[in-house]
């Protein structure tokens, strides 16, 4: 059915491209109970997984009853760099996919709610940035981030693609939100994120495990 209405496929990065979620949401839980409020890794993935970092600062400053100490973002940063580098890893099966699609002349790119400098050291590390050229996107470049639709407008533009032949590869809700918001069709993978808030998000379709992903884009 997608085979003959898309053009190109626009991708998340976190949790799509990348493993990171589990190494990211790990760091803000020990941060978080530095500041002397102890939160589980399954409480920081609930609270920040599809989120962008400024959010995710309102959010613990809540939770902390008081603003960040100063230089707190910094130094996350600095941490969250160095944990990513030593032990990042791609999605099982992403490469294979990238590969299929760029061998089939298929446009794709990257639309993260995260910024550059970040998916520099994930996307290198990996070697998934190989696949993409200069067609990697991040919220830095935005005015608003997801689930607002600038990242991925920006994406489509960019990549010449129009957003009603677009297919964009999410898995949260809030990402899925901002694709459907920029005029794509959101296919949701869900191999660690509960299926039905893609579903209710707009997501047409989900799917387990990226080697199912060929099949629903036609290109196995």
């Amino acid at each position: 059915m997608l085979a003959s209405a898309y053009d190109g496929v626009v991708f998340d990065c976190d949790g799509v491209l990348v493993d990171s979620e589990p190494i990211t949401n790990r760091l803000l839980a020990t941060m978080v109970g530095e500041l002397g409020v102890p939160i589980s890794v399954e409480t920081a993935h609930r609270m920040f997984v599809g989120r962008s970092f400024a959010d995710d600062m309102v959010e613990i400053e809540k939770l902390i009853g008081r603003p960040l100490p100063q230089g707190w973002a910094e130094q996350y940063i600095e941490r969250r760099n160095e944990v990513l580098a030593k032990e990042i890893e791609a999605v099982a099966g992403v490469d294979a996919v990238l590969a299929r699609l760029v061998h089939r002349k298929v446009p794709i790119a990257v639309a993260s709610g995260a910024e550059r400098d970040k998916m520099r050291i994930t996307l290198g590390a990996t070697r998934l940035d190989r696949h993409f050229g200069g067609g990697v996107f991040g919220a830095d470049q935005g005015t608003h981030a997801k689930p607002a639709p600038d990242v991925y407008l920006l994406a489509m533009r960019e990549t010449g693609l129009d957003p009603s032949r677009t297919i964009v590869i999410e898995d949260t809700p809030t990402g899925t939100r901002a694709g459907v918001a920029a005029g794509a069709t959101v296919l949701g993978f869900c191999e660690r994120n509960d299926p039905r808030g893609l579903l209710d998000a707009g997501a047409v379709a989900v799917f387990a495990a990226m080697s199912e992903l060929p099949r629903l884009l036609g290109v196995h």
